[in-house]
């Protein structure tokens, strides 16, 4: 009995698929395509605020442009580069998994990869039992919020003012931006409670119909902290209802914190549903993952035919599951949360040493790798005045204001948190480490100089920031 050969695979010598070729012949076309077959508003945002630069390649954290510059990222693809561009383990873990020709997503058998990580990612979390793999944070909370809608038998979700949790319309009707959720109703069943108000959270559940509350245990709309003793509380709170606690780990999760789980911070939290996600492949590839209690997944999927009730295409896939192995391995022997430790408060120390310095500096935030950096009203006539005009055309020019010289001048990439917002959110790679801090404080140190002195770069783009928004009214 003879074994089939593999097909040959094609070249480009005899008419197969030649990225390099591509990309070359069209990769200068890349805002002009996007403008023309994606979201056209993307290119002309960047065009406005001097971000549409062209980058060549990446590695760790940083990127390069075609001219040998670097530019130092703070923020890792909104956190999915947790590890950084380009990790030399999870790129050998892909190739492996490629090169193994796995008989993937036959959908009818049990591949041993998607049991291997949630068996390590259960180890992070030993009050949980099982995983579902999705390929999204988004994902991973529409599974939360049908699994908990299930299991109580109640339509209603609550979550906090001010929350992000994703844009497809479960996840749409936990978002506490009404920016997001305008013209999309009808949505779920939902109700928003500040973050930190028990009261509030305790006044719903006696409604009954309440089936869980999903919070972020750092929002990252402005990075605000759950307050010491919520999360404990509101769990004591949800069980006594028969309401179940969700934790939005999404961009928390993963060490980001200086904890694996952020809601690991307080004593005796132990969420009933948990989601992650973007770091979780390390940035190569859609992964999301929802991680819940042994009773929750046996009442999901209770009998044989139930077994497909809730499902994922290409969730659990290889080249996912291979990625996340090794995500989870790199963090281990490199002890990369206990490095985010000490990293994330050498700069929010060294941040927070600037808010006597700078009127407009009004506080730092945060844990571990996820800080806030908030702008306030300044003191001073002159700079009072500015403050003002910025104010009247649009909340959160300022920001952007800072966040545009930090990129044009001293080549940092970062972000304003969120529209409206006057704070700036840093979320870099997990493996930055001190000459990071040293160059990211040294250039924000030149800006807010800048700023405060009433002229220069920093206010020369603000009256081009207040054009754009009186325009746009």
């Amino acid at each position: 009995m003879t074994t089939a050969e593999p097909a040959s695979q094609p070249s480009a010598s005899d008419g197969g698929f030649d990225l390099g070729a591509l990309l070359a012949e069209r990769g200068a076309e890349r805002y002009e395509l996007h403008a023309r077959y994606l979201n056209h508003q993307l290119p002309r945002m960047l065009h406005t605020i001097g971000f549409d630069k062209v980058y060549e390649r990446a590695e760790g954290a940083y990127f390069w442009d075609a001219d040998g510059n670097d530019y130092l990222d703070m923020l890792a693809g909104f956190g999915v580069m947790g590890l950084g561009r380009h990790h030399p383990v999870v790129r050998k873990a892909l190739h492996d998994v490629l090169d193994a020709q796995l008989a993937d997503l036959t959908r009818f058998d049990c591949q041993p990869l998607p049991g291997l990580l949630a068996e390590r990612l259960l180890a992070h979390s030993p009050h949980l039992d099982r995983v579902f793999f999705g390929n999204s944070g988004t994902e991973a909370v529409e599974t939360a919020l049908k699994f908990a809608r299930f299991v109580t038998g109640r339509p209603r979700v609550l979550y906090c003012a001010h929350a992000f949790h994703g844009l497809t319309t479960g996840s749409l009707s936990v978002n506490g931006e009404p920016g997001f959720r305008d013209g999309f109703a009808p949505l779920l069943p939902d109700t928003a409670v500040p973050l930190g108000d028990l009261d509030a959270l305790a006044r719903e559940l006696k409604r009954g119909d309440v089936a869980a509350l999903i919070v972020e245990p750092i929002q990252g709309k402005g990075v605000h902290e759950a307050p010491p003793g919520y999360l404990p509380a509101a769990q004591e709170l949800l069980h006594r209802h028969k309401a179940l606690l969700i934790a939005d780990e999404v961009q928390t999760g993963l060490g980001r914190t200086g904890d694996f789980y952020a809601y690991q911070h307080e004593e005796g939290v132990e969420p009933d549903l948990v989601c992650v996600a973007k770091a979780l492949s390390g940035g190569y590839v859609p992964v999301g993952a929802t991680l819940g209690k042994d009773w929750i997944f046996k009442k999901v999927y209770s009998s044989m035919d139930r077994v497909l009730v809730h499902s994922a295409s290409f969730g659990s896939n290889a080249q996912a599951m291979a990625a996340g192995l090794a995500v989870l391995s790199v963090m281990e022997n490199e002890q990369i949360v206990a490095g985010v430790r000490a990293t994330g408060e050498l700069l929010r120390s060294r941040l927070a040493a600037l808010i006597d310095k700078y009127e407009m500096l009004a506080d730092v935030r945060g844990r571990g790798l996820m800080i806030g950096i908030e702008f306030g009203r300044p003191q001073s006539l002159k700079l009072r005045s500015r403050w003002a005009m910025l104010q009247a055309a649009r909340k959160g020019l300022f920001a952007q204001m800072v966040v545009v010289p930090l990129l044009k001048r001293h080549r940092i990439l970062t972000q304003v948190s969120s529209d409206h917002l006057e704070v700036i959110k840093l979320i870099p790679p997990l493996i930055v480490g001190e000459r990071e801090v040293d160059r990211f404080v040294d250039a924000f140190t030149a800006v807010m100089d800048d700023a405060h002195s009433g002229g220069g770069l920093v206010w020369d783009f603000g009256k081009t920031l207040v054009k754009q928004a009186v325009a746009n009214r």
